[in-house]
């Protein structure tokens, strides 16, 4: 009968026969187990496939590699970084001890793994899915994968890649071939491609003469020689220092130091200093060094990507304002400083940076004598104290809080009234450089909003100095560069814009995005600005040498230290009032021993015991503002 006839039997029971209600969606056990299991074959087989198909591709030639150039704003050639700096070692001329640190600190399992990192490629897919880099724990052999056969693009289509790749590599060479080849393509920073290049360095020796302790300093760079050599900042030495450590104690944890050895290494091992390629002197290096941290700033580019090389990057340097920048410093330097005669003028260090106010381009600077000789950039170095140069900060803040104190009629040197009633204190207080009505100042306005104005004009917070009574005068130590970009901010209405120096990046014919000149903000009122600006025309005129004053008669706005100052350095920040926010250009001077904590005091450098060395930056400032302006006029 047709009734008791039994459901023909399907090849899968699903929906399941025989059940009600949500009992009727569940699979059974058996069904759950044959799922896994055909996901599992299917997996296997998606994992052979892709392992078949993926290949060892040819490595990637340093011979042809291309090098970076860096462009003037003009469009011609400034300079370039040549081939890539490697010179490859057998394993035998590699110490034991050097390898040992390599392993600790990258890849403690390297000789019993598979040459992947499932975990590793796991936080890639989970980093993608983010929004963010496709960045993993690797092992030795992914890095000398991703080292010597791919790009280095950050993107889970290049770590699968690299995962495949590099079991095919584990298989067919030997881990001694793989870790030789890891320490010739690897990056430890300062131009320096593989183990040997970086030995002579950062010690000026070849591998084979590392001890343990070289060997771990060394291994440490390849976490990031960019947050890692010990030269570039204190932070930087900071960071190495205990990564050293951590390296030398990892060797211990696993087998491969005793601890009787780890006990004899309890000082770092410092690098000598960077030299600077030849092809940089004079001031190129310091040009170069500028945009490089540029770079860094705004792109994912690092000092290893550019070491690569193919690289065209264009920059908002001008060659001639350069050149007339370097000239105007030596001159004084020649004029005013000679520690033969004088004590004072032993250590003496100039900075300078000149900025185009309308949209932030850094037109020039000055970083020391000659980046071949003298490394440190004096033009982008913090640790100088601004003084009084700070202290426009402070009126404008009391501007922007609508400060009623009435001003009292200044004629002449300021140019036309003010456009916003001046807080006679202050305003007196810039122009003669005295202390008090700014100490008032910060008591009576906060030295929070003090600082908060200074953040918006464009210095950074690393920069700005404790909130103590004494901040309005200038304890804070910003950089040539920022403290010109900052300033610019009353040349421009109240528009403050970012200081720039990049203006194009080609590689593979292709430009980078991201390097678009940031937009202007505003900061102040346009008639705020201008009365700061009526203050600093003061300042100006009563600083600068008359001559000075004399061929730029479009209204120079000015500001700086004075003979009250006793913050160790000297400055002038100064904007040559023509059309369309002219120049503004930061000059500094200060005295600063080779590997000593602290400035040295200013009293008598240049044989006036009573000006501190306040008379030498508007020199340079004046005999530089009237070339360029003379060269404009042609």
């Amino acid at each position: 009968m047709k009734g008791s006839e039994q459901p023909k039997k399907r090849f899968i029971d699903y929906p399941r026969q025989g059940r009600a209600g949500r009992r009727r969606w569940l699979p059974s056990w058996r069904q759950q187990l044959g799922a896994a299991a055909v996901g599992a074959a299917g997996l296997a087989g998606l994992f052979v496939t892709v392992y078949v198909q993926v290949d060892i591709p040819d490595e990637n030639a340093a011979s042809r590699q291309e090098a970076t150039v860096y462009y003037w704003a003009d469009g011609s050639q400034m300079v370039s970084e040549g081939a890539v700096n490697r010179q490859n070692v057998t394993l035998a001329q590699v110490p034991d001890s050097v390898e040992h640190a390599v392993i600790a600190a990258e890849n403690a399992s390297f000789y019993s793994d598979s040459g992947v990192s499932l975990s590793g490629i796991a936080r890639a897919a989970v980093n993608m899915a983010k929004g963010e880099e496709a960045q993993g724990g690797s092992t030795i052999t992914q890095q000398f994968v991703k080292n010597t056969y791919l790009s280095q693009d950050q993107t889970l289509k290049r770590k699968v890649k690299e995962f495949f790749i590099a079991l095919k590599l584990d298989n067919r060479k030997s881990k001694s071939e793989i870790l030789q080849g890891y320490l010739n393509t690897s990056y430890f920073g300062r131009n320096s491609f593989g183990i040997q290049a970086a030995a002579n360095a950062y010690y000026g020796i070849p591998a084979k003469s590392l001890d343990p302790s070289q060997g771990a300093a060394l291994a440490a760079l390849l976490k990031g020689a960019e947050q890692y050599d010990p030269a570039l900042s204190d932070a930087n030495h900071e960071r190495a220092v205990e990564r050293w450590k951590w390296i030398l104690d990892r060797e211990v944890a696993t087998g491969l130091m005793s601890r009787e050895e780890r006990a004899r290494y309890t000082t770092f091992p410092e690098p000598r200093k960077p030299v600077t390629p030849t092809s940089q002197k004079g001031q190129t290096g310091y040009l170069v060094d500028a945009a490089k941290k540029y770079l860094r700033s705004r792109t994912d580019l690092t000092d290893r990507d550019l070491a690569r090389g193919g690289y065209r990057i264009h920059t908002t340097f001008e060659k001639d304002k350069v050149a007339l920048l370097a000239k105007a410093v030596e001159d004084e330097r020649r004029r005013s400083i000679d520690p033969k005669k004088r004590a004072a003028d032993a250590y003496v260090e100039f900075g300078a940076a000149s900025v185009r106010p309308r949209d932030g381009a850094v037109v020039a600077l000055y970083g020391g004598p000659d980046a071949t000789k003298h490394f440190a950039n004096n033009a982008d170095t913090a640790g100088v104290p601004a003084g009084s140069a700070f202290k426009p900060f402070v009126l404008a803040t009391a501007l922007r809080e609508g400060s009623t104190e009435a001003a009292e009629a200044v004629p002449g040197p300021g140019g036309p009234s003010p456009a916003v009633a001046l807080p006679s204190a202050l305003y007196e207080g810039l122009v003669t450089s005295a202390h008090p009505p700014f100490v008032s100042a910060g008591k009576r306005l906060g030295l929070e909003k003090i600082r908060d104005l200074a953040l918006d004009a464009g210095l950074h917070k690393s920069s700005l100095a404790k909130l103590e009574p004494t901040f309005p005068l200038g304890t804070s130590t910003p950089s040539a560069i920022r403290l010109a970009g900052a300033y610019s901010l009353f040349s421009n209405d109240g528009n403050r814009s970012e200081p720039y120096s990049v203006t194009k990046v080609v590689h593979d014919g292709k430009p980078l995005p991201g390097l678009e000149p940031p937009e202007p903000r505003r900061v102040l009122t346009t008639e705020a600005a201008r009365s700061v600006t009526f203050a600093l025309r003061a300042f100006a005129w009563k600083a600068l040498p008359q001559e000075a004053v004399a061929k730029l008669p479009q209204g120079v706005a000015a500001g700086g230290t004075g003979p009250a100052d006793r913050m160790r350095s000297a400055w002038f920040i100064g904007n040559d009032g023509a059309p369309r926010g002219g120049l503004t250009t930061a000059v500094t001077v200060f005295r600063a021993q080779p590997g000593a904590p602290r400035l040295l005091p200013m009293e008598g450098v240049g044989g006036d015991a009573r000006l501190f060395g306040n008379g030498i930056p508007p020199r340079i400032w004046g005999a530089y503002a009237t070339a360029y302006a003379a060269g404009t006029a042609k």
